[in-house]
């Protein structure tokens, strides 16, 4: 039986059934009426009693009214909902309590009203009236913490906004200041500090905080106070740090005072510090926080009984010696071989074919390589056993930087170092001369010595007829005495600066050196001599690639010091194109380094936004059209320059704080994608700079694509980006990725030779060193090193000239930067103290109540220990106490007296 199929419906029963369906659609729905639980609704009407009640005309009922209307808007506020019932309730009859107000004489009651109506304003909507703040002055003025938390907060907030009104006056704002009082009183004894510290901030009244901190409460308001400085602008960042070191100051907290005095960047806060305190124990801690900032003062052996062991603490006399007690420890004193770094056996290389490329190129990298591995461990393979027959494997230049990586090998021995250095002084070969001069200068670095054999070795050849003489004795100079600010230094150093026979690389050497020297004081003669050599020099040695050290020299001078660099930012307007707008870009991003300012990194981001067209030289053209070309040349190259820079500039900005630099990640992954060539190239080294010995996972990655580029200088700058993120850390993924691009770029000597130096810097001092410039728990950034980063960076903007060409040598400027990430622990005596500690990554606890723990995922190990990038430590035994809350670097031990035996 065949079935018929239902015919399809007609267009007309189409269109009924969709009438049918959108008038079903337009029923209106009920609106639910809230349901009210029995309890509630009891309430609404007991309140709506109550305002019916207060209606009235007799004057009796009003208080006992008012009363139970305070009493069951208080009882309520501690309730964790949204809005507290009874408010909800009275909500609606707002409007009718504020003409009641209107209405009333004044007496008594009519202020207990204005205290129920500034209750009441939190919930209006009308926020720009702020009728919280003004009902509460107009009332009883009891106590503000009464009416419960959230209306001490919207009380703070409207003060907030109120005081900064042009047309308050003095009589208004003296009452507001007296109620902030209040608040923050009840803030500082109800765990919310950060609320207390933001309200002071906004009434500018922060030097009051003093009075209300007591003992239990000062390390959270501190630490709030001193988190919040990359955030405002100045001078309100120095204001806060004024207040905090006060506060460590009241509580005789001396190490944490010190830091916040270092920070400020003031010598006399900081000897201050120093003498105001009167422990001796205490004073030694102290002077190994001021060794590892590299700061030192001359002590009044009247005043300190110890005042040279101090000294000597502060001028890291002992540095080599504890670090090399750490290595035997770990026991890694074995010396290592470039081999055991490239592990060439892994390499898929065919033997054969010309795959053995500028073999002197490779001595040089290894010689590198052998120097920053076995870094500060004073021994080695290729130069302790047979040093000459090693050097002579190098070429001119190459054999300088050979022997100077003995500086390396012996970094910080200062006694032992220059005995083993000084065979090669009296060398019949220049080259070798000139880098035993410059390893003189790096076993310094960092080191001071009462001998001052450095200067003693190398003032001699400052003046040398030899070019390369004269080179490696400046950079040597301004390595060994980089952030002392020494006044014999900088005066043998300035004559340099005008002498008819330095050539260019020579004077940007001694700008930078001097810069190295006087870094962060804006010292006068070091700057004008500077300035005045730039304006003598011609529109075609202004172009040459050496003049950016006396940009870079310039520079360093206004570290850190923000406005103070402004007159000589005007003052670069006279020195010529492309150096002049170049220099004025590099003063400023360095006088705001590590400050974190979104204004100035706003500023950067506009410079790299431009567009500059590189014109072609055409000798056809007229001598008219020729003089527009040239122009037009000369304004793409100054704008490339300054571009250049200010990609540098943003990092070196933003890396004061993980959110900072975290927005800048995000910003160079815009200009990876569209900037232009000059920019692409330099954003590798941003990243270096953002991220010296942090090889974050995502910054790794970027670098490992831009290792492939097809452009070769983006290739190289991120081959070396990849050495400086993950330098001292041993990084075993970024260690197989450098063996992967070794072999990938094994018939390219240059690129390999960027490789080589890499892998040497990933096992920089064999996992024991860092090249990040911050430390004690990121609070302190350390100039010197920021300096000696800069130095290279900026060397490695023209990575063909210079490093490729034959200024290698500037890759020693690392050495400033280098630093041991240990934790060494003394006694008293400052005798090791082995001690079980808790090694785990840092939490940030700012702003949380009571005392959270500020490590995670934490092992226990016994000092001393390594210290990776974002770790912390914190003793695992009562029997002690460290007499500085950060436990990093060198710390002192006190034996608690109550511990039982």
């Amino acid at each position: 039986m065949v079935t018929k199929e239902a015919p399809p419906p007609s267009a007309k029963e189409i269109s009924d059934k969709k009438d049918e369906k959108d008038k079903d659609d337009t029923i209106p729905e009920e609106t639910p009426v809230e349901e009210l639980s029995e309890e509630d609704r009891a309430l609404k009407e007991d309140l709506d009693m109550l305002v019916t009640r207060i209606q009235e005309k007799d004057q009796k009922l009003w208080s006992p009214t008012l009363e139970a209307l305070r009493k069951s808007i208080r009882s309520a506020t501690s309730s964790m909902t949204s809005v507290p019932k009874p408010l909800k309730f009275l909500r609606p009859h707002y409007t009718t309590f504020r003409d009641l107000y209107e209405g009333w004489p004044d007496c008594t009651e009519k202020k207990q009203l204005a205290d129920v109506l500034s209750v009441l304003s939190m919930t209006s909507s009308d926020q720009e009236e702020r009728a919280t703040l003004k009902f509460r002055l107009l009332g009883a003025n009891g106590d503000v913490g009464d009416w419960g938390h959230e209306y001490v907060r919207h009380l703070s907030g409207e003060i907030g906004r109120h005081i900064s009104q042009p047309d308050i006056n003095q009589e208004e704002k003296a009452r507001l200041i007296t109620l902030s009082k209040e608040i923050v009183a009840y803030d500082m004894t109800h765990n919310t500090e950060s609320e207390a510290c933001d309200l002071l901030m906004e009434i500018e009244c922060l030097d009051m905080l003093e009075q209300f901190v007591d003992v239990g409460c000062y390390e959270r308001v501190c630490l709030y106070l001193i988190s919040c400085v990359p955030y405002v602008p100045e001078p309100e960042d120095k204001n806060l740090l004024k207040t905090a070191l006060n506060l460590y100051y009241k509580f005789e907290v001396y190490p944490l005072a010190l830091r916040c005095a270092i920070q400020l960047n003031d010598m006399e806060l900081v000897q201050e510090v120093f003498s105001n305190c009167k422990d001796p124990a205490v004073q030694k801690q102290l002077a190994f926080i001021l060794g590892r900032q590299q700061l030192f003062l001359e002590l009044d052996e009247d005043q300190f009984s110890d005042a040279e062991e101090l000294m000597e603490i502060m001028s890291n006399v002992h540095l080599n010696t504890n670090f090399q007690s750490l290595a035997r420890e770990l026991d890694i004193m074995e010396p290592k071989v470039p081999e055991d770094i490239y592990k060439s056996h892994l390499e898929n290389v065919r033997p054969y074919g010309p795959s053995n490329v500028d073999s002197a190129r490779q001595n040089l990298a290894a010689s590198f390589v052998n120097g920053f591995v076995n870094c500060a461990f004073g021994n080695d393979k290729l130069l302790a056993e047979n040093g000459n027959k090693w050097l002579y494997k190098n070429k001119e230049h190459g054999m300088m930087s050979a022997t100077a990586s003995l500086g390396l090998i012996l970094l910080w021995d200062v006694d032992g170092g220059l005995t083993q250095i000084d065979k090669y002084l009296y060398s019949s070969e220049d080259y070798i001369k000139c880098g035993a001069l410059l390893a003189c200068g790096i076993v310094n670095s960092g080191v001071r010595n009462e001998c001052d054999p450095a200067l003693a070795l190398l003032s001699d050849y400052v003046l040398h007829q030899s070019i390369n003489m004269r080179i490696g004795s400046i950079v040597g100079l301004g390595l060994a005495y980089a952030g002392s600010n020494r006044e014999d230094v900088i005066e043998l150093l300035l004559p340099v600066l005008s002498d008819s026979n330095s050539t260019l690389e020579v004077v940007g050497q001694t700008a930078l050196a001097l810069g190295m020297v006087a870094i962060a004081s804006c010292h006068g003669e070091v700057t004008s001599t500077i300035l005045q050599t730039m304006m003598d020099k011609s529109d075609t040695e202004l172009k040459d690639t050496h003049c950016r050290f006396l940009a870079l020299g310039l520079a360093l001078t206004y570290l850190g010091k923000q406005e103070e660099a402004s007159l000589t930012i005007e003052a670069l307007k006279v020195v010529g194109n492309p150096l002049g707008k170049m220099a004025a870009t590099l003063v400023e991003v360095v006088a705001y380094a590590g400050t974190g300012d979104v204004l100035k990194i706003q500023k950067m981001l506009h410079l790299c936004s431009e567009h500059f067209e590189v014109v072609k030289d055409d000798s056809k053209k007229d001598k008219k059209e020729k003089a527009e070309l040239e122009a037009k040349k000369l304004e793409a190259e100054t704008g490339i320059a300054q571009q250049m820079v200010a990609v540098i500039g943003i990092a070196l900005i933003a890396m004061a704080e993980e959110l900072g630099a975290e927005m800048a990640l995000r910003s160079y992954s815009n200009l990876l994608r569209y900037g232009e060539p000059c920019i692409r190239r330099v954003v590798p080294l941003a990243l270096a700079m953002l991220s010296a010995s942090n090889p974050k996972l995502e910054i790794i990655d970027t670098l490992s694509k831009l290792s492939h580029d097809s452009d070769s200088e983006v290739a190289h700058n991120a081959i070396f980006a990849m050495g400086i993120v993950g330098s001292g850390t041993n990084n075993a993924r970024l260690a197989n990725m450098l063996r992967q691009l070794a072999q990938y770029y094994h018939k390219d000597a240059n690129n390999l030779f960027m490789v080589r130096l890499a892998q040497g810097l990933v096992h920089l001092g064999k996992g024991t060193l860092t090249l990040s410039p911050y430390h004690s728990d990121r609070m302190l950034m350390s100039r010197v090193a920021v300096g000696g980063l800069l130095g290279v960076i900026v060397a490695f903007m023209d990575c063909n000239n210079l490093i490729i060409g034959k200024s290698h040598y500037m890759l020693y400027h690392l050495v400033s930067a280098i630093q041991p990430r240990m934790l060494v622990t003394f006694n008293e005596d400052l005798k090791p103290l082995p001690v079980p500690v808790r090694v785990g990554q840092a939490v940030d606890v700012v702003g949380q109540a009571g005392k959270p723990k500020t490590i995670t995922g934490f092992q226990t190990h016994t000092t001393p220990v390594l210290l990776a990038h974002g770790e912390r430590a914190e003793l695992g035994t009562n029997e002690y106490s460290p007499l500085t809350p950060v436990m990093e670097g060198f710390v002192i031990l006190r034996k608690n007296e109550d511990m039982e035996e």
